[in-house]
């Protein structure tokens, strides 16, 4: 299976292992699998509830089995996936402003590098500027080369959490950043032998525990199978708020985004997921654009269900990778700033994607497809603003109480009220007369 190929129906697979690193003091998997060794290692409370930390100036490693005495496999060298969150810990790219890690750092690795190919290798690391995320492979055939599968160009910053996946099988290998496809590569036939593996499998550095990834650990899992891009993409969506709902995160979030581009873009979005958006097809022909705020509706089609309702199937052209963008509905056609009710948000979609929307109402309804622009990056968009919330997106406080138009509204509270509490009755906003 091309795990890029669109397809929504995942193949027969099974989770061999994953690292949660709860327990910072013994390290074990969520098998309750204990390290090999570990040394130098340190934890943070950044990201989904607590994290691995491998940043420091002596040798820090963690060192897993790959086969337990048990029997049981903790990865799979020739098919699988594997899919963790990284942030970098004391760095950012260089073509972020920052130094980049330094060293070719070391995200997931069996095996050990060798200039003539010796040994055997497995790996998954950025270069040391930090702008660049590779996939290769040695085996122990004396070629004095390394097969590298994957490339991609990066853009990373301190403490900012991103989603990596890679899939690999005989037939394709694909990367995946941030829920979509970043690359793919032809299939994987380079791979450690037997010795190679009893060495064991390292996060965040290399077996001599140099070579660190000088950064942030959280939710590393295994798979025996490739996984599809729906289900990464599912995956991701429903693990992407916890990270971006710690404070510090968030915090983080706020301050870089700022100075994105296309400017106004923020990087933290409190509503965001598929919502009632549902996956049909991913588009191999399709329009984007070279503005990611140019986004369009098109292909669309309307029919009624047994059961009276209406479904609507569209597809979300223009627009860029990796930029989610927001579906709006109403029965009243009017825009801000008070000439209709609330809209509801649907969900949000990715481009060259067609969704499913079923138990629409069968009179009128009317949908809309909003970009992320957040002018006051207070994880709201301006469209949510604007549509939903009636807050003021020029302003993260609207109601100036010193709480964040987002936060009332995560926390099912009234945004354009100055008291913290919940409302006894909805609060309707009145017009200018």
């Amino acid at each position: 299976m091309n795990p890029g190929s669109g397809t929504n129906a995942s193949p027969t697979y099974t989770l061999l292992d994953s690292w949660s690193f709860r327990d910072s003091t013994n390290w074990p998997s969520d098998n309750r699998d204990a390290p090999v060794s570990f040394t130098n290692l340190a934890g943070s409370d950044l990201g989904d509830g607590f994290s691995l930390v491998v940043d420091s100036p002596s040798p820090a490693w963690l060192q897993y089995h790959v086969v337990e005495t048990s029997g049981a496999t903790n990865f799979s060298p020739a098919v699988g996936t594997i899919s963790f969150w990284f942030a970098p810990e004391s760095w950012s790219s260089t073509n972020a402003g920052g130094p980049g890690p330094g060293e070719s750092g070391r995200l997931f690795e069996v095996g050990s590098y060798t200039t003539n190919s010796s040994f055997g290798w497995w790996s998954l690391y950025v270069d040391p500027a930090g702008n660049n995320l590779y996939f290769s492979t040695q085996t122990n055939d004396l070629s004095s080369t390394s097969t590298t599968y994957l490339a991609v160009p990066i853009t990373w910053k301190t403490n900012y959490f991103h989603n990596v996946v890679v899939t690999y099988s005989a037939t394709n290998t694909a990367l995946y950043l941030d829920g979509g496809l970043a690359t793919n590569g032809p299939g994987l036939t380079v791979y450690p032998g037997p010795n190679a593996l009893a060495k064991g499998l390292f996060i965040g550095s290399d077996s001599n525990g140099v070579a660190q990834a000088h950064g942030l650990f959280n939710n590393v899992v295994t798979y025996n199978a490739p996984l599809d891009s729906g289900t990464i993409r599912g995956l991701f969506q429903s693990e992407y708020p916890y990270y971006l709902m710690n404070p510090v995160n968030r915090a983080m979030a706020l301050l870089t985004s700022a100075n994105s581009t296309p400017a106004d873009m923020a990087a933290y979005n409190a509503i965001s997921g598929a919502g009632y958006l549902q996956w049909v097809a991913n588009l191999t022909n399709c329009v984007s654009s070279a503005n990611a705020l140019q986004v369009w509706v098109t292909n669309v089609l309307a029919a009624t269900a047994g059961d009276g309702s209406m479904t609507v199937t569209f597809t979300i052209a223009g627009g860029q990778d990796n930029v989610p963008y927001d579906v709006f509905a109403n029965s009243v056609l009017g825009f801000p700033p008070c000439s209709s009710p609330a809209w509801a948000w649907l969900g949000q979609g990715c481009h060259c994607t067609t969704y499913r929307l079923t138990g629409l109402p069968n009179g009128t309804v009317y949908l809309i497809l909003c970009t992320p622009q957040d002018s006051d990056g207070d994880g709201l968009t301006d469209a949510y603003e604007l549509l939903a919330s009636k807050t003021d997106p020029h302003n993260p406080d609207t109601s100036g109480d010193g709480m964040a138009d987002s936060d009332k509204v995560l926390l099912n509270l009234n945004p354009l009220s100055s008291n913290p509490v919940l409302p006894a009755n909805p609060v309707i906003q009145t017009c200018p007369q």
